[in-house]
């Protein structure tokens, strides 16, 4: 009997915040593979290692939790004056499934960088020494992302003394701004409120702040499901009960929001939206052993993603905690103690980040012009990455 040989992928395998994932060139994938659709979600799947019933990911590149399970693609800019086109792909662990419909913020912090690496920044637009500003179109959510790229020697600087709570090594500093944030065309709290009563059948009633800003995410307060907002992965990731529950929440959040229109809809949409818990500071002590007293933070912030209370925070769901916050009234603003904010510092369960943004009403709508926060990343393998030659 034959066996199909391996082919080899050009790829280059990033940390992006603290998040990893697997970059491509579009002009770099197989050609059935540069078009959306089954030849290329295939592809991707094998490449991270999915659908794995282990759920470990062990014959892939992915790392088995959603920071790692992650793909992008970056393609020749369609849209005037920016440098690249970026589209993300969210890997589903065990089951056969890239989740297309949101944007990964922590990874954006490497596109920008990637995009230089890759060629796609003109060599007259890098400076020998300083920062290289390039102008990113995210593809999932039609947005513009700016990321501030410091530049050595005419290279990415990738080394330095920034440090980000969930990442082990300090880095070099990249600045991001997410403009216009909101997610899509709708409004940006799409029921109208900053406030509503969520019912969800088995669970209560619950008030929530659904926002649509960097990624759709549902604001709960952590008292009101019965948490106190330190809690650390272990916590609510061993609970079966727990996991099922904020599932549920979800999908009738997501109804709610207009992302579907059945809850059943909700496990082909994995990636969006997300679920969140906020608290006031109190002590706690981080996964990483270092202590957060309520003069560090303004607030306390714990985020689901894929199904899995998220060990630091992901760079969208930090837009919308940005977001949410400037706006008077929301669950998040509240939490951070009321009234008008330009920034907020909170706690997660790695440590703590400071993230701003600025909102005003426009015609009795909220809405949101940019939001900014500093992230690192670094290129930890390039090269080739190789898949039996039947996978797609």
């Amino acid at each position: 009997m034959s066996f199909p040989k391996q082919i080899k992928v050009p790829a280059t395998y990033m940390r992006g915040g603290t998040s990893k994932g697997v970059f491509f060139r579009l002009q770099d994938l197989p050609e059935p593979c540069q078009v959306p659709g089954e030849a290329r979600d295939k592809l991707l799947l094998r490449v991270i290692g999915s659908p794995d019933p282990y759920q470990k990911q062990i014959d892939g590149l992915g790392n088995a939790t959603s920071s790692t399970s992650k793909s992008v693609i970056l393609a020749a800019p369609t849209q005037p004056d920016h440098d690249v086109d970026y589209l993300f792909g969210q890997v589903s662990i065990d089951k056969p499934f890239v989740d297309w419909s949101g944007n990964c913020g922590n990874l954006t912090a490497a596109v920008g960088a990637f995009a230089i690496h890759g060629g796609f920044v003109p060599k007259e637009r890098i400076p020998e020494n300083g920062v290289c500003t390039v102008r990113i179109w995210q593809a999932n959510i039609q947005k513009t992302i700016v990321a501030h790229v410091p530049i050595t020697d005419g290279e990415v600087q990738e080394t330095g003394d920034f440090e980000l709570d969930g990442v082990t090594f300090p880095a070099a500093e990249i600045e991001v701004e997410f403009m216009d944030p909101a997610d899509g065309d709708g409004a940006m709290f799409p029921t109208g409120n900053v406030v509503d009563d969520l019912e969800v059948p088995g669970v209560g009633t619950l008030k929530a702040t659904m926002i649509n800003a960097g990624i759709p995410t549902i604001f709960l307060n952590a008292e009101e499901i019965g948490y106190t907002g330190t809690e650390l992965q272990e916590a609510i990731n061993n609970d079966v009960q727990a996991l099922d529950r904020f599932e549920t929440i979800r999908a009738h959040g997501a109804v709610k929001m207009g992302l579907i229109k059945d809850i059943s809809e909700a496990a082909n949409r994995q990636h969006t939206p997300k679920v969140a818990f906020v608290a006031k500071p109190v002590d706690y002590v981080a996964s990483s052993g270092k202590t957060i007293t309520p003069d560090d933070v303004d607030l306390l912030v714990r985020a689901l993603s894929m199904g899995k209370l998220h060990h630091a925070m992901m760079g969208t769901a930090a837009v919308a905690i940005a977001t949410a916050s400037a706006v008077p009234g929301t669950l998040v603003n509240l939490a951070a103690g009321g009234g008008d904010r330009k920034h907020v510092t909170f706690g997660h369960p790695s440590g703590t980040l400071r993230v701003g943004a600025e909102a005003s009403q426009v015609d009795g709508q909220w809405t949101a012009t940019k939001a900014i926060m500093s992230r690192s990343a670094r290129i930890i393998m390039e090269g080739n990455v190789r898949v039996p030659g039947d996978t797609f």
